[in-house]
């Protein structure tokens, strides 16, 4: 704990590390142990004045750090001469040099500064400012790789995600911990998705050191019995991305098919085996534009590793809509146990589904649906004042709750702002909600719900609705939720239908419910399945990470 060490002993713990640690992380642990940093340690054993002076000093705009350094008398965590301290040094080092791993922008904490500071420290007011650098660079970097380098409504405010950042007492005592390397390797996400991520990261820059996927694949629509060179092309660059093997045939046989049915089931895409327009231009995304993806589902699941999102429901159980991927899942202990299609929010600006984490509490069968008032004046409005029959299967209340006849109602009278009635939809099998609605109350007004517009369901591409989430299988949805409450939730929920009214049912064990947005997605086998960009939030959010350093091309064994 406590004891002191030499230079020899310090020296033998690095020797032992040298075969666990990589060239250059070793050169930099054999400058760490420089003369001029064992020197300066007998001095800074004894905390003379010029340390404290000195670190108080560097630490004048860090209240925070300060404070804990002052609780604890002003004891080095990083540049003492205990077994730990030594520990803690190796173990930083070696996580820092590896941070372009993670995408992280290495400049913004070079070990370097930290290994030359140790070698060139030549009394105690040097070790001073270099123990307030390293306790710097730790919170930093620590905040970066557990939960993003980026606020994410700093990049719009769409992304609504609230990121905690993990508590700075937690930080001061993992690092000050007996076991420190433990807490700094338990620091990035340790989900299956950031490791996959992880390992495609490394794979898609060694591709793109050797070149890429090959030849672009040319339009058109190829299926099975097609001959000719461009199917030897389709299946090249399949296997350049792992699906199929090479061959010279220039027959698009089954095995092609196999491999391009793979491929669209990886993908999101409708799985026919048919590489028409969608499935090539999956195909034909070159390297680069999938390491930006992947770089971008790295920073997103860093948000998603929030300090606030730790506290699983009792039944490891969540609801998960991915908008890019156009499904809804229920997830019980991170294993899919139901899914479905889904329609999110059309592309036109003020129309996009937000991305955000709430909580599930009640379903409404036989929903009615409360026309949002923007819809009201901006679509509706101008629609009556040309026919005021149109949408006849709306009711229009006055603000005292009456219904007001659209016969004894001007439209032409009202703009906007001076509309004053408010619209509903009574409950039927027309109902623009369907016949159930999902409800975790939010600011944003989003929720999940059925539709009577069935057919929607059957594009590949569904963004269709004003920002809520319709579902292909609203029915078995609720089963499934209701599943754990009722020991027939089929016929506890069809005779509730079947009377007809509004009724609220709710939920006994609230549920986590996340939207979210990623274009770089683990299949159910571990590989890597990408997905258009259809906001174009993925572009912002790279090109915020772009400014602040994050370097693409860093190749790391």
């Amino acid at each position: 704990g406590s004891k002191k060490m030499s230079f020899f002993d310090f020296g033998r713990i690095v020797t032992q590390l040298k075969s666990r640690v990589g060239k250059e992380v070793f050169c930099s642990l054999i400058t760490m142990i420089g003369a001029g940093f064992f020197a300066s340690m007998a001095v800074a054993g004894d905390l003379p004045l010029q340390f404290r002076i000195s670190l108080i000093d560097a630490l004048e705009n860090n209240e925070s750090i300060l404070k804990f350094y002052d609780e604890n008398d002003f004891k080095p965590v990083w540049l003492g001469t205990d077994m730990e301290a030594a520990k803690r040094r190796v173990a930083f080092v070696q996580a820092l040099e590896r941070a372009d791993v993670h995408a992280l922008p290495k400049h913004l904490y070079p070990a370097s500064d930290l290994t030359t500071g140790v070698q060139q420290a030549r009394n105690a007011a040097d070790l001073g400012a270099l123990e307030a650098k390293f306790m710097i660079y730790y919170l930093r970097y620590a905040n970066d790789i557990a939960t993003g380098i980026l606020r994410p409504n700093s990049v719009t405010d769409l992304i609504a995600r609230k990121v905690k950042r993990i508590p700075l007492e937690v930080l001061f005592s993992g690092i000050a911990s007996n076991r420190p390397e433990h807490f700094i390797f338990s620091l990035p996400p340790q989900t299956d998705e950031y490791k996959n991520l992880l390992k495609a990261r490394q794979e898609m820059l060694e591709l793109k050191a050797e070149g890429g996927f090959g030849a672009l694949i040319p339009d058109g629509k190829y299926q099975l019995g097609d001959t000719g060179t461009s199917v030897i092309k389709l299946r090249k660059r399949l296997a350049a991305k792992g699906y199929g093997g090479r061959s010279i045939s220039t027959t698009y046989d089954v095995k092609l098919q196999d491999a391009v049915k793979a491929f669209q089931r990886d993908n999101g895409l409708s799985v026919d085996g048919v590489a028409g327009p969608a499935t090539l231009k999956a195909i034909n995304s070159t390297v680069e534009d999938q390491l930006k993806s992947i770089t971008v589902a790295l920073e997103r699941e860093r948000w998603f590793n929030s300090y606030s999102l730790k506290k699983e429901d009792e039944l490891g159980r969540q609801i998960l809509v991915n908008l890019t991927d156009f499904t809804a899942k229920i997830l019980d202990n991170d294993v899919v146990t139901f899914e479905t299609r889904s329609v999110i929010g059309a592309v036109e600006e003020d129309r996009r589904s937000p991305e955000f984490s709430d909580t599930m509490e009640y379903m409404v069968i036989n929903p009615t649906w409360y026309v949002p008032r923007s819809i009201t004046v901006k679509e509706y409005l101008p629609e009556l004042q040309q026919d005021p029959s149109e949408h006849s299967y709306l009711t229009m209340f006055s603000p005292d709750g009456n219904v007001v006849p659209r016969e004894f109602v001007d439209f032409t009278l009202y703009d906007e702002n001076t509309f004053p009635y408010e619209m509903k939809q009574l409950p039927s099998e027309s109902n623009a909600l369907g016949l159930v609605k999902f409800m975790f109350p939010n600011r944003h007004n989003i929720y999940l719900h059925d539709t009577p517009h069935k057919s929607l369901f059957q594009k590949e591409k569904r963004a269709f609705s004003h920002g809520c989430i319709r579902l292909h299988k609203p029915f078995d949805f609720a089963y499934a939720l209701l599943a754990r409450q009722s020991n027939d939730p089929v016929s506890e929920f069809q005779s509730i239908l079947k009377a007809g009214n509004e009724y609220t049912l709710p939920l006994k064990v609230q549920i986590p419910v996340h939207i979210i947005y990623r274009t770089a997605v683990s299949s159910p086998n571990g590989r890597i399945g990408f997905r258009d960009d259809i906001y174009g939030r993925d572009a912002l959010v790279y090109a915020a990470l772009l400014e602040q350093g994050v370097v693409m091309d860093n190749i790391q064994g």
